[in-house]
Formats: C-alpha cells, structure tokens, sequence
C-alpha cells in the first residue's frame, strides 16, 4: 500500500534530528620513525654551550722490539670532531578561549600528540639527511645503487633520469662487505628501507621465509627482519635524490653501524601553555634542541633505489 502525502520524513523532521561528533579524530598515518633509537647518542642535557667537540685520536701500530734498542715510541695529533647543537624547532598553536569552551576535548589531546610527531619527525628526518656524507662524501657523492652496491649514484645516467635501481641480494651482500672492510662492529647494524623496496625484498625467496621476517614484536614500530645480521626496517622518511632531469626522484636506503650517525639532544622535546589575555587565548608551544652530525663516515652506506 502507498503512503500519502502528508507523512514525517527526514526533510519535514531535519530540525529535530541532532548532529553527533564523535570524540575521536581522524588523522592522517605517521611515518614509522626509527633513526633515533639506532644511532649514537651523546647526552648533552642541562649543559651549557653550542659544540661537542669529540677527540679523534689515530688508531696505532705495534713495533717489534729489537734487543738492546731503545722502544720505538707512538705520537699523534688528535683531530676533533665538531658537534654544531645549532637545531631549536617548535610547534605552536594559539586556542582562542571560545573554541577551547566550545569544542571537544580530543582537540587538545590531538595537539598534544601531534606537537611531539612533527618534532620527532623532523629530528628523524636530520639523522638520516647525514648518510649524505657517509663513506667520505658529500651530498651523497659516494652513495651507490641498490642493485650492486658498487656502482656509485649518477644523476645524469639514463639521459638525466639517474641510475637508482632495486636493492637485490647481491647488493646487500656488498654493501654488507663495505661495513665488513671498515671493521664496523658486527652488532647493532641497521638496514633503513622504503616500502617499495620492502615489496622488492619479499621477491626474493630467502627474504620472504620466516628466518627473515621472523615474529619480533618490534615489528609494530617499523622493524621487518633482518638480513645478514642487520635489522631492517621499514620508514617512509628517508631522504630523497633527484636526477639531473630535476623530476626523477630516488629514496636513499640506509645501511649502517650504530656509530654512523650521532645525536646530541640539549634539550628533549618539552610542552608549556601559557595564557595571552591580549588574544584571551591559550598559547601552545612544543619544542626541542638538538644537533646531529656523521660521527663514523666508514660506518654507513647510501643505497639509491627508486621512490
């Protein structure tokens, strides 16, 4: 049977059905952020000052003893290693009072935690820029391709779309053996991939067995297997190349040792409010200082794959 005409509908009855707004949020994915905790860090908290200045003093040779001779004696000029602590990066929001009345309380919380992203983000992202001088280069000089470890990254090959190419198993194996030559310690190597690298190494057999992947629980926080007795791991922020055709881009997998990259944190990210009558508003203010140079060049290596 046909309803008539004169019936309630959503239309006739809009203005006493109520909007609800739900108390979550719904925010863009985070990067996974792994430098941090797989570098080198120098606590540098409540100091004073702007440089580290860290002695590198030169490895020494042993001397046979011949009898009756005097010892043959050892001297050496340290060199330095200057750490600039020149980073101060903030995030700041001014609340005005009528929206802090007004609006939910999962704002505030959502500022909170996104404040601490953006400044871990860009700490992250300083870190891992530094495999840019990595094997004595600069500006990714030395870095090499994915695909044999040994052919160094070229931006004008391939008429200026550059030469990047996927990892394979046989550039790991070289890129294993540059750390290996340089004598970097065999524990506490990490592997920093890009995703679709990560979709290249589940192409291979050996890389997708459960040896590989394995069950670490740390799985949550970026980490993919490991390989050769490195970790791997798997973030979207790793530093981006271009080709000479200034439109070709390249992502830089990161191989390294612990003391490749260092960190020196004055200050850890901390959160003031503070209110401004003059706007009758709350002010919001995240912030952090730090620095971050190459501590071990030899320690590292660039590994340029396709975006």
């Amino acid at each position: 049977m046909a309803l008539g005409t004169n019936h309630e509908t959503v239309t006739t009855s809009a203005n006493f059905i109520p909007e609800v707004w739900s108390d979550e949020v719904l925010a863009a994915y985070k990067s996974n952020l792994v430098a941090s905790m797989l570098v080198k860090k120098i606590g540098f908290k409540g100091k004073k000052g702007d440089t580290i200045h860290v002695p590198k003093p030169a490895r020494g040779a042993a001397s046979e003893k011949a009898a009756s001779t005097q010892v043959t004696l050892i001297t050496d000029t340290a060199g330095v290693l200057n750490i600039s602590i020149d980073q101060h990066w903030e995030y700041s929001r001014l609340i005005e009072d009528i929206a802090e009345v007004q609006r939910l309380a999962s704002a505030r919380s959502f500022y909170t935690d996104d404040a601490g992203y953006a400044l871990a983000k860009k700490v992250d992202s300083d870190l891992l820029a530094n495999a840019a001088g990595f094997q004595g280069g600069t500006a990714y000089s030395t870095a090499v391709i994915g695909s044999d470890a040994a052919t160094v990254w070229d931006g004008s090959a391939s008429t200026n779309t550059g030469n990047g190419a996927d990892l394979s198993d046989a550039g790991l194996r070289r890129a294993i053996q540059t750390l290996d030559d340089n004598d970097v310690p065999l524990d506490k190597r990490s592997l920093l991939i890009n995703p679709g690298q990560k979709n290249v190494l589940l192409g291979i057999t050996r890389f997708s067995s459960s040896d590989f992947i394995g069950n670490d629980p740390r799985v949550t926080s970026g980490k993919f297997g490991d390989v050769y007795g490195a970790s791997v791991y798997v973030t979207t922020n790793l530093p981006t190349v271009q080709a000479d055709d200034s439109s070709t881009n390249y992502k830089v997998c990161v191989l390294m040792g612990q003391d490749a990259i260092v960190h020196a944190e004055q200050l850890a990210i901390r959160t003031q409010t503070q209110y401004k009558q003059e706007y009758l508003g709350t002010l919001f203010t995240a912030d952090t200082i730090y620095g971050t140079s190459v501590y071990r060049d030899t320690a590292g290596v660039g590994l340029v794959v396709p975006a």
